[in-house]
């Protein structure tokens, strides 16, 4: 009996993606030719938990015509900012049995312009990609070339946001406003009602260290809790073990120069960019709503279950 009823529980899981799509999730990420009123963003956007491509938002930034690698190395060149460092450019990734966050280095701005340049050298990917509103923490002298917020999208959410990040070169509970600068941002979306088809597992942490010879190491962090994580690739799945991802659909977009995604709260998301890519976004919290409270309910049926 109790096995017949853990039966009907997974495939109901297995056919709600399906159902959900049919609904409510797009078959691409739509584009908008200028932002939206913030009472159509939240109507047609927020609440119904959809991603969007936004042309024209950004247009009277004076970043969009800037930023470069070689303003930021004129501007900012001297200010150290605090630089993810990996052997492959993956930050926060599985590697085998550990989920493994990058090496960090204070490293002046124009060293890694220097190096994204190929005038110099340095051992393994840097990625400045700091997530804790590093753009007025680290680098204020950016700031009058940008909006301290979204002012549409701040009235629509009634809230400024918690975070500005800078980025230069996971799911989020996060409201994402993502702006593209210069150069392009290329995204592998998940719907959260996905989730039954996307693996999870609980993964002991550890860090990256940088040695002195240029060679990376692994090192456990013993007092921090496993970390829950995604352990595939959703670039190249391996569908052996993980078969049931095959079922789960994909939007790929991306996102130019000047453009700004809409990415909402609890998508699952793989992000790619062009070589030297630079971006900004803003982080709204979520509410912590029915749709919140729907995907804890599909995330924990899912792990009873056993389809992770």
């Amino acid at each position: 009996m109790a096995e017949a009823a853990l039966d009907t529980v997974r495939r109901a899981l297995q056919e709600f993606p399906a159902a959900a799509r049919d609904l409510s999730v797009p078959r691409v990420v739509p584009y908008l030719d200028e932002p939206p009123s913030p009472l159509c963003f939240y109507r047609d956007w927020v609440c119904p938990n959809r991603p969007c491509i936004i042309r024209n938002a950004l247009q009277h930034w004076p970043a969009l015509q800037k930023w470069s690698l070689s303003y930021l190395r004129a501007t900012v060149g001297s200010t150290e900012v605090s630089v993810a460092v990996t052997p492959d450019g993956y930050a926060d990734a599985v590697r085998g049995d550990r989920f493994v966050m990058p090496a960090e280095r204070r490293l002046p701005i124009s060293h890694v312009v220097d190096v994204l340049e190929g005038q110099a050298r340095h051992p393994g990917v840097l990625y400045v990609q700091k997530q804790c509103s590093n753009l007025p923490t680290e680098l204020p002298q950016l700031l009058s070339d940008i909006e301290s917020h979204v002012p549409w999208a701040s009235e629509s959410l009634g809230k400024m946001p918690d975070a500005v990040n800078f980025w230069l070169v996971h799911k989020d509970h996060y409201e994402n406003l993502y702006c593209v600068v210069s150069g392009e941002k290329h995204f592998l979306l998940h719907p959260p009602s996905d989730r039954p088809f996307i693996p999870y597992d609980l993964y002991t942490p550890a860090t990256y260290q940088l040695t002195e010879e240029g060679t990376f190491k692994v090192v456990d962090e013993e007092a921090m809790e496993k970390v829950p994580w995604i352990p595939l690739d959703p670039l190249a799945p391996d569908l052996v073990r993980y078969p049931s991802y095959s079922r789960a659909r994909a939007l790929h977009c991306t996102v130019r120069a000047g453009e700004l995604l809409y990415l909402p709260a609890l998508w699952f998301h793989h992000v790619q960019q062009s070589h030297g890519c630079i971006a900004v976004n803003f982080w709204y919290d979520m509410e912590y709503d029915l749709k919140y409270s729907y995907f804890q309910l599909v995330d924990s049926l899912t792990r009873a279950a056993g389809l992770d």
